[in-house]
């Protein structure tokens, strides 16, 4: 391939504020960027917490080719037949064998460009069935051959972890995406095989929360240790993104943040 190939990836999506931050500005990226791929992870899009198949497929339906998840995956359980139904969402892949869904899939552009995506979560302070390395390695053996371009989502608590995904890819995918701590991080690079990389994305939603959670909420529970029922905020909602260019097969040419308000929308 001898053609630029883009790839839009969306961080975290918050409740229904952050749903329609999305749906609102994909049309404009798409006229600014013309991605041949737009991936987002759904990881706390319902309510602030998991995803329903309505949901996935409103998003679907937008012109996203692939949904990806984490930690909240299981949240709803309308969803569990859905991730074994629909390819085109994922759960990490190293969750356990006999838990619904699957951890990888591959989509193909209007050019006939193969993107192969793999979700997995960390181990490092979360719960997850296996060890992500392993996971990630049995993942590129099954692909093999099968795709020109790899995005993995590494949906981790630990920039530790995440760091080290991405020297243990780099060179064997086109790019490392960091999730799941809702802040987006400053060190977005292309590494020197050739995988660009960045620890946290960051979240599309209301960045006048507390990483997506009402203020106020967030800090009683904080201040009085004391349950507290979480909200999800709706003050000044962004989407928070990046812009993986490719050059050559499991190559990228750069990696931009993409940190967009969304005026007006409620």
């Amino acid at each position: 391939m001898s053609e630029t190939v883009c790839i839009l990836f969306v961080g975290d999506v918050v409740g229904g504020i952050g749903k329609r931050a999305l749906l609102a500005l994909l049309p404009r990226l798409r006229d600014r960027y013309a991605p041949d791929f737009v991936v987002v992870n759904g990881e706390n899009v319902a309510g602030g917490v998991g995803i329903t198949p309505k949901i996935a497929r409103e998003m679907l339906t937008a012109g996203v080719d692939v949904i990806t998840l984490g930690n909240h995956t299981y949240r709803h359980k309308e969803v569990y037949p859905y991730l074994d139904e629909e390819e085109r969402i994922l759960r990490p892949a190293n969750f356990l064998a006999s838990q619904p869904g699957h951890g990888w899939c591959v989509v193909r552009s209007a050019r006939g460009v193969r993107l192969g995506v793999v979700s997995l979560s960390g181990n490092l302070f979360m719960k997850a069935g296996r060890s992500a390395f392993p996971e990630a390695d049995a993942a590129l053996h099954a692909l093999a051959g099968k795709v020109d371009h790899l995005l993995v989502d590494m949906h981790a608590e630990a920039t530790s972890e995440k760091v080290a995904m991405g020297w243990h890819l780099d060179g064997r995918v086109t790019a490392v995406v960091g999730t799941h701590t809702h802040v987006p991080t400053a060190d977005a690079r292309v590494l020197p095989g050739g995988t660009a990389y960045i620890s946290d994305v960051g979240m599309t939603g209301p960045r006048g929360g507390v990483i997506g959670v009402n203020r106020e909420q967030a800090v009683a529970s904080m201040v009085t240790q004391m349950p507290v029922r979480f909200e999800t905020s709706t003050e000044d909602p962004w989407l928070n993104g990046v812009l993986i260019r490719a050059d050559g097969p499991m190559r990228a040419g750069s990696i931009e943040q993409v940190l967009e308000p969304a005026p007006g929308v409620r």
